[in-house]
C-alpha cells in the first residue's frame, strides 16, 4: 500500500500517494512525480502509473492538485494551471527531503492535463532531469479550441462572460459557483463531444473509473486561468534535458503532442501506441503496459540505476 504524505504548495496543503519498490532496502532510489489529468485524482491515471513505476523499481509520488481531491484550498475545485504548475515543483521538493528518493535523479510525468503543466514545470525547474508525457493536453487550447482544435470561437468568449459574471459575484458576496465538465448522460456526452466526449465521461462517471473526490465540475473562476495558459511555449527550455512524449494514434488530442514535441528540443522522442485513444491511456491494460515499458526504460536510462549504493 503507498504511503499518505502532505505537503505544501504556495501556502496549500497537498495530499498525496507515495509508491514504493516492494523491493525497497533503504538505499534511495530514482524517483518520479506523477500528475494526474485534469478533474481526476491522484487514485486514478496517475496512481495506476505510479504504482506500475514502482513495481519496475521507481520510487513515485501521485498527488492531488490543490483545491481537489485531498488536498486543501478554496474555492473548492478550482483548476489554476499555474498552480498546477506549482504542484508539480512543490513535489519535487518533497522528494528531495525523502530518504527514499535521490534528490539528484527526480523525473516527472504528465498525464492529459499534466502532460501541459509538467512541461513549463520542467522548462523552469532543473531538478527535474528527465520528463515524459502521457496523452499530453494543453488545457487552454482545449478551452480555446476544442479538444479537435474545431470549436466554434463563441464558445470560449460565452465562457468567458460567465467566468467574468461569477467574480462580480463573489465580489458582492456570492459564493463562487461552478460547471460540470461533463453533461449528465452518456448520449448527451456523445453529442457534445463526439467519440473522445463519450470516453471522458465513461472513464470519469461510470464504474470503470469514478471516485467520489472526483468531482467533474470545475469553478467558473478557473475559465479565465486556463484560456490563457500555453503548455508548449516554453517546451524549448527542457533541453538538453530529455523529453518523451507519448500519445495514441487514435488519440483526437494527438496534435497536441506532436505541436509540443516540435517546439522541443534536443534529447527527445515521440513514441505512439497504435490504437490507443486518448483516454484509452489512462487504464486499458493493453496500452497502458506498453507505455509503462517505454517509460520505465527511459526514465532507467536518464535517471541512472535505480538505487544508490
Amino acid at each position: 500500500m503507498p504511503e499518505n504524505v502532505t505537503f505544501p504548495s504556495a501556502g496549500i496543503t497537498v495530499s498525496g500517494h507515495l509508491h514504493l519498490p516492494a523491493d525497497f532496502d533503504g538505499r534511495p532510489r530514482a524517483a518520479v512525480v506523477v500528475g494526474h489529468p485534469a478533474s481526476g485524482v491522484k487514485e486514478q491515471a496517475a496512481g495506476l502509473y505510479a504504482r506500475l513505476l514502482a513495481e519496475r523499481g521507481f520510487v513515485a509520488l501521485a498527488f492531488d492538485a490543490a483545491y481537489q481531491g485531498e488536498s486543501g484550498g478554496l474555492p473548492r475545485d478550482r483548476e489554476d494551471p499555474a498552480q498546477r504548475v506549482e504542484d508539480l515543483k512543490a513535489a519535487v521538493s518533497f522528494l528531495t527531503t525523502r530518504p527514499e528518493a535521490d534528490s539528484e535523479r527526480i523525473g516527472a510525468l504528465g498525464i492529459c492535463a499534466s502532460g501541459g503543466y509538467v512541461l513549463p514545470a520542467a522548462a523552469t525547474d532543473h531538478r527535474i532531469k528527465a520528463v515524459a508525457t502521457v496523452s499530453a493536453a494543453d488545457v487552454g487550447r482545449m478551452f480555446r479550441e476544442g479538444a479537435d482544435g474545431t470549436q466554434d470561437p463563441a464558445v470560449v468568449q460565452a465562457m468567458l462572460d460567465a467566468a467574468a459574471a461569477a467574480r462580480t459575484a463573489e465580489a458582492h458576496g456570492e459564493p463562487m459557483t461552478t460547471f460540470p465538465i461533463f453533461p449528465p448522460t452518456a448520449e448527451e456526452a456523445r453529442a457534445a463531444g463526439g467519440q473522445h466526449g463519450f470516453e471522458g465521461f465513461e472513464y470519469y462517471r461510470t464504474g470503470r473509473a469514478s471516485h467520489p473526490r472526483s468531482t467533474g465540475v470545475f469553478t467558473w473562476d478557473s475559465i479565465d486561468r486556463i484560456v490563457a495558459f500555453d503548455a508548449a511555449r516554453f517546451a524549448g527550455l527542457i533541453a538538453p534535458r530529455p523529453l518523451l512524449m507519448i500519445a495514441g494514434t487514435e488519440a483526437v488530442t494527438r496534435h497536441m503532442t506532436t505541436d509540443a514535441f516540435a517546439l522541443a528540443r534536443e534529447a527527445k522522442r515521440l513514441h505512439w501506441i497504435e490504437g490507443a485513444s486518448h483516454v484509452d491511456l489512462y487504464d486499458r491494460e493493453q496500452y497502458v503496459g506498453p507505455a509503462v515499458d517505454e517509460l520505465a526504460a527511459f526514465y532507467a536510462a536518464h535517471l541512472g540505476a535505480l538505487t544508490t549504493a
